[in-house]
């Protein structure tokens, strides 16, 4: 607080973004036949959303005074009163990356049926079919909304989806050649990164006046500065189905261990949220934190306790945890020789969950020879991400498109729609593409798992194995 017993309000720092030149044209929407929106529909362009809004209020710390006098804000995401583009002229490409992911085709569908309905879009709107690649070779189909009418009901890619395949020049010629004068890119951080690529390189040749809009895929929710990517929610709830069959294996068998792996390459949300939800966990394994699995306080140890106490246990654990306890000769690799990169560039990880039922195994017959016990490996992964959205995700999916369509419609370029704070916001796509999201190992969430299950927090001195 100030002299005068006041708490200092800070200041905001816009993270503005690229606009496209053109004329302001009343928004469509005012005179859309069916639906005639309130005064307050549309946002205004001084609407921001913050992206920190928990504060300590003492002058404790100079880091805190720096916080307080500077906070990131972004525009807020919603209909403008004016656009930059006649809806005549809208030729828009869609186009999906990366591995599947719940409420993918939910997205496209919203887009297609958002760009035709709200802002009477006809015969411009696009879908590339198997992500970059597609718009060299030509892969280009047309869509309107009977074309999309079911697709949210399907898990999977309707447009199809490939990782790697990015070539600057030619995807920016392709985009030229086609007229197209809005990109939307669905996919993860890759994606991202090479959607700001196009972005930079489209202003670069200057002649183009091209919208570039993305929405952030990633069933792992790792993606920065959004609340949570969509198809987070409904693999979190696929992967309850997974938990309870291994606590039901575990549970009839005499000192079984039921094993599930989750995907989370470098971030376990899943396994957290999953554990959080199921209470059937016993031990959560994570990217995040290391755990070692002999000795005392390592998880076999604990394993053994827990076993002797309740008859059996329930180990979840992401793909991304425990990489470096495994030999990198094994033959557990997910992709033959393991430490390599795949087409979009991510590491290909060893497969933790094999290895770890194979040293569970070896560890109880060294230890606790003729004794019996059975571990059962779950391995729901491609499972879980192919299923389609549920409601909470399809809502959301909705809302992303429509934000990111309102966004184009506007003028603004190079942006990612996202929520910050339970807010629709504009976020810069080169900032969402270099942003992380992992696990704060610090925060409540993952000391209400350390509550749940009571699995020790792996530190010991000396080397771990």
């Amino acid at each position: 607080m100030d002299d005068d017993g006041e708490t200092p309000m800070p200041s905001l720092e816009l993270h503005k973004l690229p606009t496209l030149a053109g004329a302001a044209i009343p928004n469509p929407i005012a005179r859309h036949p069916l639906y005639h929106p309130s005064p307050s529909f549309f946002i205004s362009p001084t609407d921001v959303v913050l992206r920190d809004i928990l504060f300590d209020a003492s002058p404790a710390s100079a880091a805190g005074e720096r916080r307080r006098r500077h906070v990131a804000a972004y525009h807020r995401a919603g209909p403008r009163r004016e656009v930059a583009f006649d809806p005549a002229t809208v030729r828009a490409a869609i186009f999906t990356c990366g591995g599947l992911c719940p409420g993918t085709n939910t997205v496209v569908r919203e887009l297609v049926v958002g760009l035709s309905e709200l802002y009477g879009v006809r015969g411009g709107v696009f879908g590339v079919r198997n992500g970059y690649r597609g718009f060299y070779s030509d892969e280009v189909v047309p869509l309107d909304p009977a074309a999309v009418e079911h697709w949210h009901k399907a898990g999977g890619a309707a447009l199809g989806t490939s990782r790697g395949g990015f070539d600057l020049a030619r995807i920016v010629d392709a985009i030229e050649r086609h007229g197209f004068n809005q990109v939307y890119a669905v996919g993860g951080d890759g994606t991202m990164r090479g959607a700001a690529r196009i972005h930079r390189e489209v202003r670069r040749r200057g002649r183009l006046a091209v919208a570039v809009a993305g929405i952030p895929k990633t069933v792992d929710n790792d993606v920065g500065v959004v609340d949570w990517s969509f198809g987070f929610h409904t693999a979190v709830e696929a992967a309850q189905q997974a938990i309870a069959a291994g606590h039901v294996e575990a549970e009839s068998a005499a000192n079984g261990v039921g094993l599930v792996k989750l995907m989370g390459r470098s971030a376990g949300h899943i396994a957290l949220h999953a554990t959080l939800s199921s209470r059937d966990v016993d031990c959560c394994l994570i990217p995040e934190e290391d755990f070692y699995l002999r000795g005392a306080g390592g998880l076999f140890d604990f394993l053994y306790r827990r076993i002797k106490d309740n008859g059996h246990a329930v180990v979840v654990v992401a793909e991304g945890a425990g990489q470096r306890l495994i030999p990198r000769t094994t033959t557990t690799s997910a992709s033959g020789a393991g430490a390599g990169a795949d087409e979009s560039g991510n590491e290909t990880f060893l497969d933790v969950g094999a290895w770890l039922k194979a040293e569970m195994r070896a560890w109880w017959e060294e230890e606790h020879a003729g004794e019996v016990f059975t571990v059962k490996y779950i391995d729901p992964t491609y499972m879980i991400r192919a299923v389609p959205a549920n409601a909470g995700d399809n809502l959301y999916c909705t809302l992303l498109a429509h934000a990111a369509i309102h966004g184009a419609m506007a003028g603004y370029t190079g942006f990612v729609s996202g929520t910050i704070n339970g807010n629709y916001a504009y976020i810069p796509m080169d900032e969402v593409a270099e942003a992380k999201n992992p696990v704060d190992t610090k925060d409540h969430k993952w000391a209400w798992v350390r509550s749940i299950t009571n699995q020790p927090d792996f530190i010991r001195a000396g080397p771990t194995s």
